[in-house]
C-alpha cells in the first residue's frame, strides 16, 4: 500500500495523451517511437504500482544508496574515494551548436547546452529501471518557452506525464564551462561550475532524438572552485538524442538538437 503511494505521488498516474501541464506530447511522435517509449513507461509503472500494494512499507528513499549505471564497455572512471550520491536528475532541454554555412562539409561545432533538470532521486533510490526510461521519455513532450532560459527556473513545472518537480537549471557560462544550479525556491542543494574530465560513447543501442539524432556521450564532470553543497562531481548518463550530424550541409549558422540525459551529482557527506 504504502509502496504504491510513493510511485504515485512521484511519477503520476495520468495519461500522456491527457495533456500535462509541461510539457505538450507530440502526437506525431506519439505513432511511432514516441508511442513505445511512452508505452514502455506506464506499462512499467502500473508493474511496479501493483507489487508496492502489497507491501507494509515505503520503500527507500536514501539517494545516497542510488547505483548509477556504468557500461560494459569503455566505463567512465568511478566516482572519487570518499564522494556519494547527493542528488539524481533527468535533464531535458537542447545541445547547440554552430555551422560555417560557407563550408557545408565542416563538422557542427557544439556551442554549450540548456536543459531543465528534474528530481529523480527518490526513483534512482527505489527504482533504477523506472529512472532509466525517463530520459527517452521526455523526449517525447515538448518544451515550454522558459526552459530556454538560463535564468528562469519554473520550480512548478513537472516533466511530462510524471509528478517529478524542477530542482534546477544546467546551462554554459561560456564555450567550456558548464554549470549546474541547483538552488531553486524549493530546493538548495547547490550551484557547481564544472570541467570535463572524461567522456564515454554512448551505448549503440542508446534512444535516439526525435529527428533520429544519436545519443551525447556520456560524461564525468569534476566541480571547479566556487561550487557550493559540497558538490564535486557530475556524471551525465542515459542519454538520449541530442548529437549533431556529421556536416553543416544543409543546417543553419546556429541550431538546436533536443536531448535528454540523467545527470548525477556526487558529493563530500
Amino acid at each position: 500500500m504504502y509502496g504504491s503511494i510513493v510511485l504515485a505521488t512521484l511519477l503520476g498516474a495520468s495519461s500522456a495523451l491527457a495533456a500535462p501541464a509541461w510539457p505538450q506530447v507530440r502526437s506525431e511522435l506519439v505513432n511511432t517511437v514516441g508511442k513505445e517509449a511512452v508505452s514502455d513507461y506506464f506499462n512499467l509503472l502500473a508493474q511496479k504500482t501493483d507489487a508496492a500494494k502489497l507491501l507494509s512499507f515505503a520503500p527507500s528513499c536514501d539517494v545516497s544508496k542510488a547505483q548509477m549505471p556504468t557500461l560494459s564497455a569503455s566505463p567512465l572512471p568511478t566516482p572519487a574515494a570518499g564522494l556519494v550520491v547527493k542528488h539524481v536528475a533527468v535533464g531535458r532541454g537542447t545541445q547547440n551548436y554552430t555551422c560555417d554555412t560557407s563550408t557545408p562539409t565542416a563538422a557542427p561545432v557544439a556551442n554549450g547546452a540548456v536543459a531543465t533538470l528534474f528530481n529523480a532521486s527518490c526513483i534512482a533510490a527505489s527504482y533504477p529501471d523506472l529512472l532509466h526510461l525517463l530520459p527517452q521519455l521526455a523526449l517525447q513532450f515538448d518544451l515550454p518557452a522558459s526552459a530556454a532560459s538560463a535564468s528562469v527556473i519554473d520550480a512548478d513545472a513537472k516533466m511530462g506525464p510524471t509528478n517529478l518537480l524542477v530542482s534546477g537549471k544546467h546551462f554554459f557560462t561560456n564555450a567550456t564551462t558548464p554549470f549546474f544550479n541547483l538552488d531553486t525556491t524549493r530546493y538548495r542543494i547547490g550551484e557547481a561550475p564544472c570541467s570535463k574530465l572524461n567522456a564515454t560513447n554512448a551505448p549503440a543501442d542508446a534512444p535516439k532524438g526525435r529527428g533520429g539524432e544519436g545519443a551525447v556521450p556520456w560524461l564525468r564532470l569534476s566541480a571547479n572552485p566556487g561550487a557550493t553543497g559540497n558538490l564535486q562531481q557530475v556524471y551525465r548518463v542515459e542519454t538520449a538524442g541530442g548529437s549533431a550530424p556529421a556536416t553543416c550541409a544543409g543546417m543553419p549558422a546556429q541550431f538546436e538538437v533536443q536531448y535528454a540525459a540523467e545527470y548525477w551529482f556526487f558529493a563530500m557527506p
